[in-house]
């Protein structure tokens, strides 16, 4: 299980060339491929979330801040489909709100 959802966070990186959106999906499945991958860990998700976060720049915070939170928009990949359910649209929804917090550059 946490080698498909590995396969699919790279999957989702693939697609961000054409929807900005899939860096949130690509983040999310990474942070369910490491959770599965430590299922010891409680924080292992969380962890690789703030992994992520920390690897995105400020182009790219920016960019994503722009997005609809997920859940919001009735299509496109945060509607209300497969990253806005279960752990996956947890991880969205904590990405986005830590991406949130930052102040978007002029």
């Amino acid at each position: 299980a946490a080698a498909v959802a590995a396969a699919r966070a790279a999957a989702q990186a693939s697609g961000v060339a054409h929807m900005g959106a899939h860096a949130l999906g690509a983040a999310a499945y990474a942070a369910r491929a490491a959770g599965l991958a430590e299922p010891r860990l409680q924080d292992a998700a969380a962890r690789e979330r703030d992994r992520q976060l920390a690897l995105a720049g400020d182009e790219v915070r920016d960019a994503l801040r722009r997005l609809p939170a997920i859940g919001t928009d009735t299509s496109g990949p945060l509607g209300p489909g497969l990253l806005a359910r279960g752990d996956l649209g947890e991880h969205v929804r904590a990405l986005q709100q830590a991406i949130a917090g930052a102040t978007l550059t002029p």
